[in-house]
């Protein structure tokens, strides 16, 4: 199923998948180095939505849909076809994932809006299209909403001398941030379509952004309230419900270790035992659920 939507009061939010993987995670070469797949089977509430029984993690590429009484909001924009990435499950795709949101009713001049939680390549590549021989953004008539602290941190990180490339640069977390910040963002600045602004920002009414730092400097969750009811997208502050049971596994690729565990914890701890809907940016299956306090710690009990 490419799509899954949910309500909260006025505004409902539609999952578009570009793509679920199925990988056994651990190792300096994960993207999850802790979570091995013994580790994994130990949690025996990620089966069968979220692992497999022999503990290989499922993981979903999706853009979020969100549609309000006062516009249209894509929440991350997944990575995008044509582009020329390192990882080979992302290097040049050919997805139908326009003509999917399209048979949502989604056009492209229809988007108002388009938010980034951050900047990496699977979160912005859907930002920008191929036309002809340039990069062209997406969603004509859009504000694209990014963190000015997240814009400001990669800016820097692109200005920095870097080494040349060898072959045991494949895969390496940063590798592709420039090509990412060339092809995916800078295309969207040129043409005057950004939008910068502070991490607790409010994007239109009953959307706010919640600041999430850890996993990038700038890194933004997505809070949604309508009519008393509450939901949050997560961003990549946790990519994975095993995350829940141990908050100490962190991504290979955050910029900030400790402060990613930190933020993983004061978020997990907020949103426990409420009502509030949370909604995972690579959660598979279905996605979204409710946190609960477990034995001196946490789990995610889907919502079905």
């Amino acid at each position: 199923m490419t799509h899954r939507t949910w309500r909260i009061g006025d505004i409902t939010v539609t999952r578009l998948v570009e793509m679920t993987v199925c990988k056994a995670m651990g190792g300096e070469e994960s993207s999850l180095p802790e979570a091995f797949p013994e580790a994994v089977r130990q949690i025996p509430w990620v089966v069968p939505h979220f692992a497999t029984e022999e503990g290989h993690l499922l993981m979903s590429f999706h853009a979020l849909l969100v549609d309000t009484p006062d516009g249209r909001l894509i929440v991350d924009t997944c990575v995008g076809n044509d582009k020329t990435r390192s990882v080979p499950f992302w290097n040049k795709l050919t997805t139908n994932f326009m003509s999917d949101l399209e048979a949502l009713g989604w056009s492209r001049e229809d988007v108002d809006g388009v938010l980034c939680t951050h900047l990496h390549v699977d979160h912005v590549g859907w930002n920008t299209m191929l036309d002809g021989d340039r990069w062209v953004p997406t969603f004509p008539n859009a504000h694209y909403y990014m963190a000015r602290r997240e814009v400001a941190h990669w800016c820097d990180e692109i200005a920095r001398e870097k080494p040349e490339r060898t072959p045991e640069d494949e895969g390496r977390p940063d590798i592709d941030s420039e090509a990412t910040f060339l092809d995916s963002v800078k295309p969207i600045l040129d043409a005057g379509l950004d939008e910068l602004v502070d991490t607790d920002a409010t994007i239109m009414p009953g959307v706010r952004l919640m600041p999430t730092p850890g996993h990038t400097p700038g890194h933004v969750s997505v809070v949604i309230e309508s009519n008393g009811e509450r939901a949050v997208i997560t961003g990549d502050l946790v990519h994975h419900p095993c995350q829940l049971a141990h908050p100490h596994w962190s991504s290979a690729f955050d910029t900030d270790v400790d402060q990613s565990i930190a933020t993983r914890l004061s978020f997990f701890a907020e949103f426990a035992d409420t009502p509030t809907l949370v909604i995972g940016t690579h959660f598979a299956g279905p996605t979204a659920g409710h946190i609960k306090r477990d034995r001196g710690g946490f789990r995610f009990e889907a919502f079905q």
